[in-house]
């Protein structure tokens, strides 16, 4: 190819956030969390209607891959979006999806 727009490390990062985005739970807690700022473990849960050991191996994930981060709270853990990059991204499909005026 005669003009790579982007290089391999950049596409290997992009793909990396696009894998982890693409299990319809983990995408779900990362637009409520966008959406609802932070939330806990058992928020997510019941939003998700998933067992809470299911939410915490998502999360696990995403905490992993740097896009949330947890602040313990007495004895619960409270997420947000920490991944600038990745806000953006999730800003921008809802936008197209019509649904940018949830964000405040």
């Amino acid at each position: 190819m005669e003009h790579q727009v982007l290089d391999k490390e950049t596409l290997e990062k992009q793909a990396g956030i696009f894998k982890l985005l693409s299990h319809p739970s983990r995408l779900c807690i990362m637009v409520n969390l966008l959406v609802v700022k932070e939330s806990n473990v058992s928020n997510m849960q019941n939003c998700l209607c998933e067992p809470q050991s299911t939410v915490s191996q998502h999360l696990s994930k995403l905490k992993a891959a740097g896009f949330i981060k947890g602040t313990r709270s007495g004895t619960e853990i409270v997420y947000k979006v920490s991944d600038e990059t990745v806000k953006c991204m999730l800003i921008d499909m809802l936008k197209l999806l019509g649904k940018g005026d949830i964000i405040k």
